[in-house]
């Protein structure tokens, strides 16, 4: 299939299936030298795991990433780096009802269409369990991003309409409750309302913001391939993600100009600031050194224990309630699938923009 293949310079190929034997990627294009191990990779596996609290699918897994090639004494060689993920708790049985009818909200009818074929064992290549292919590769690029300083750290903005309040924002509140959010009483609401939501066999759904900080200004290009148009195209590669903004986004429609515009100031030193950033770092298609500031919306979870009315694949009219372990709310473990959607993006536009300048090109290779 079309489609598996992500990024130009610093590329990726995910391959397997929900409840196939495994999950896996091939990254290519990853400078040699980086100092790199399974620890590096599992820590960001192990944050989008399932099974870690009570609003995400029992489904008990352990994730454990395995580098197969591309690394030589703890450090990177330059050459494909081969890394999978072995499926431990797939229980097939639980979808083979599905097999015969669409589900409400899912990829079984388009799949259909395309193929006139689909695995329908937990949605195949369109479970968000690929997901951990894309995680996997993208500890890889932040681990390179971090040598140049670059920093991403995404969380969850809201759920359901319960927002985080910006006055409350404290880093370290993210990692400490099992929605990922930077206000900790943002996260006691919303436990509340996800219990309801639970309670009446439901799902919701919420928005993951994401911050690049230390992004060197002249990352991106003018014309298709704009910073932000990638960064939409990967970040809108992730199964639910229904909207997309950078900095003010949709607001930005409301505003006037001479609110809109960001002034330019200059530091002591004579470098170019911006005072305000309602551009969201990027101008032109091109990265201005401000703080990268994006957002995703996620629709909730389509598999719902709750009747909903479809159709058979012999097109009879139907009720079904969804069986199997499903997260009532997706964001939590999407956050990290945003940051590693990210870093992938960044890190092949760096890689691509280190010949834009004679200079930099005479730098690595005259002699």
């Amino acid at each position: 299939m079309a489609g598996s293949i992500f990024g130009n310079h610093f590329q990726i190929s995910t391959w397997g299936e929900s409840h196939g034997t495994a999950l896996g990627v091939v990254v290519d294009g990853c400078p040699a030298g980086l100092p790199l191990c399974e620890e590096d990779i599992q820590v960001y596996l192990d944050r989008r795991k399932p099974g870690q609290s009570a609003y995400t699918t029992k489904r008990q897994e352990s994730d454990r990433v395995q580098i197969l090639s591309g690394i030589f004494e703890g450090k990177t060689t330059g050459t494909p780096i081969a890394m999978t993920v072995m499926n431990e708790s797939h229980r097939s049985a639980d979808y083979s009802e599905i097999a015969g009818y669409y589900r409400p909200g899912h990829a079984d009818y388009t799949f259909d269409a395309k193929y006139g074929f689909r695995d329908y064992r937990g949605g195949g290549r369109s479970s968000g369990r690929e997901t951990i292919a894309r995680v996997a590769a993208g500890a890889v690029a932040i681990k390179l991003l971090h040598t140049l300083g670059v920093d991403i750290f995404a969380y969850t903005a809201a759920i359901g309409g319960r927002a985080a309040d910006p006055q409350r924002f404290s880093r370290e509140e993210i990692r400490n409750n099992p929605f990922c959010m930077p206000d900790a009483e943002c996260a006691r609401q919303t436990s509340d309302y996800l219990k309801e939501v639970m309670a009446e066999k439901d799902s919701a759904g919420g928005i993951v913001e994401c911050i690049v900080k230390n992004l060197p200004a002249g990352v991106g290009n003018p014309v298709f391939d704009k910073l932000d148009a990638c960064l939409a195209h990967a970040v809108f590669s992730i199964g639910a993600v229904k909207g997309f903004e950078i900095g003010d986004g949709f607001e930005a429609a409301k505003a006037m100009g001479s609110f809109n515009n960001d002034a330019f100031a200059a530091r002591a030193d004579g470098s170019v600031i911006k005072r305000t950033n309602h551009a969201g770092g990027i101008l032109g298609g091109i990265s201005d050194g401000s703080d990268l500031i994006l957002r995703a919306a996620f629709k909730p979870t389509p598999s719902i224990a709750r009747p909903q009315p479809t159709v058979s694949k012999d097109g009879r009219e139907i009720t079904v309630e969804i069986r199997g372990r499903h997260d009532p709310i997706i964001v939590p473990r999407a956050v990290v699938v945003v940051e590693a959607m990210t870093a992938l993006t960044i890190a092949d536009l760096m890689l691509e923009g280190m010949g834009s300048r004679l200079e930099d090109f005479q730098a690595v290779w005259k002699r």
